[in-house]
């Protein structure tokens, strides 16, 4: 699979990009939200959620609706296909991942198994 197949194949839902850009809007200008796979977790896998000023030339940049989510050119492979979306019902709100290549999931939601 090519960089150029993987790029567009990370999605921001609308309910995603509204939220990004509400909690931005405490943040310092130009804040973006960067999403990243690393190792660990009860699955193997797990996600990591920062705020950065900082984009990388290798990153890849989804913008929308005023939010910039990124992924770095090593977690992008993990998130091919991948759907960044905010989900807001009884049990609490938060975002959610829908990762087409997780073979396995933890209760919480933040870790995986490929």
């Amino acid at each position: 699979m090519t960089t150029e197949t993987l790029d567009t194949s990370v999605t921001v839902t609308d309910r995603a990009a509204a939220r990004i850009t509400k909690i931005m809007a405490t943040e310092p200008p130009g804040t973006m939200l960067r999403i990243s796979v690393e190792g660990g977790g009860c699955s193997g896998f797990q996600y990591r959620f920062d705020f950065t000023t900082e984009r990388n030339a290798d990153d890849l940049a989804i913008e929308k609706a005023g939010a910039t989510v990124l992924v770095d050119e090593v977690s992008l492979p993990y998130m091919a296909g991948t759907e960044l979306d905010w989900v807001d019902d009884l049990i609490g709100s938060a975002f959610k991942l829908r990762n087409p290549n997780a073979v396995a999931n933890c209760g919480c939601g933040t870790s995986f198994s490929l």
